[in-house]
């Protein structure tokens, strides 16, 4: 007998759990699980505008009510009433927040796209390519226009388009200055061979542009801008060469030319920049070395050019100074040879 009512009890709490639980309407399952799922996709919307950036302290709020209303795996009526409301006045809270956030993002979409577009400009390269230019800009004005209807899921997706071809542009401005930059100064002529690769690379990035093909049209602008890389690397270091020879050679002609002293802050100043661009030598930063060695080399001649006007100066003045001798010798003999006549 002691063993049966055990038994009889086990069943029993069974009978009672499985009645509890279909005491529980269909109903609120249903109307749980919708609320449910408006929540999370309330919760989706609003972090896809970043609502939870804007509004931190409110987002707080919502995730609070958001977390109430998780239930138990077995979970009783009021369980089931309270979380369905608590999903509810999340997704109110998410709604509100959406709403608040939208203006905020788009508005910093904005702005990076019209600062992104300002840089591609400055570049100068939309003056070779007006065209590339102008799909852009039709892009993001259509995104303009479809934010001002409400339809906020498509204008951020063409925004994102937008920004990303204004960010394709400016790898082939990238590509774009390089180039411009070893023509500029005159760098060609180091490595002909590969300026030459170059060239052939960046059309074909053009090419694949124009066609479509954004993707491959990146790559292969980094590619031509690494060649162009290549070049500068090379004609910096053949170039800082011939600019460190020619500093040399004009800095020892300004301390022949005693410009050291008779021009001392200026031959100081120009030292600096000598002693700076032998440092960037050896440690192969060429470019900087070129530089330097440009600064250098000029601010030598002008120490020459400034001890040369000195000593024209000093030597106008001491001729000046024997003139001046000259004319009182004169004096002197003239008025001794008046006193001289007079005393007769």
């Amino acid at each position: 007998m002691k063993k049966i009512i055990p038994v009889f009890m086990l069943f029993l709490a069974a009978a009672l759990i499985t009645v509890s639980c279909k005491s529980v309407p269909q109903a609120l399952y249903d109307e749980y699980s919708e609320s449910k799922n408006r929540a999370q996709a309330a919760r989706q919307r609003a972090i896809e505008f970043e609502s939870n950036a804007y509004f931190p302290s409110e987002w707080e709020q919502a995730e609070t009510q958001f977390n109430a209303g998780k239930v138990s795996d077995k979970p009783k009526k009021d369980e089931l009433e309270k979380a369905t409301e608590a999903n509810y006045a999340a997704v109110d809270s998410y709604n509100d927040l959406y709403k608040r956030a939208v203006p905020l993002y788009a508005l910093a979409r904005e702005e990076e796209i019209l600062e992104t577009r300002e840089s591609l400009i400055n570049t100068g390269f939309t003056k070779y390519f007006p065209d590339f230019l102008k799909d852009a800009d039709d892009i993001a004005i259509t995104a303009q226009e479809q934010y001002e209807t409400d339809d906020y899921y498509a204008a951020k997706k063409t925004a994102i388009k937008a920004m990303d071809e204004y960010e394709t542009l400016h790898k082939g401005a990238e590509v774009f200055l390089a180039r411009q930059e070893i023509i500029d100064r005159g760098f060609v002529k180091y490595d002909e061979e590969n300026f030459a690769k170059a060239d052939e690379i960046a059309d074909l990035a053009v090419s694949e542009y124009q066609i479509g093909n954004k993707e491959a049209a990146i790559k292969t602008a980094e590619e031509a801008l690494r060649y162009y890389e290549l070049v500068l690397e090379n004609a910096w270091r053949n170039y800082s060469v011939d600019r460190r020879a020619s500093a040399s050679k004009e800095r020892e002609l300004a301390i022949a030319e005693r410009a050291n002293i008779a021009s001392r802050e200026i031959f100081r100043e120009a030292e600096v920049f000598y002693q700076t661009a032998e440092e960037n030598f050896a440690s192969e930063k060429f470019d900087d070395a070129g530089k330097n060695y440009i600064e250098a080399e000029a601010l030598f001649a002008i120490a020459r050019e400034d001890t040369a006007e000195k000593r024209k100066r000093a030597e106008e003045a001491i001729k000046m100074a024997e003139e001046r001798i000259e004319e009182s010798e004169e004096t002197a003999i003239e008025a001794e040879r008046l006193i001289e006549g007079g005393s007769r």
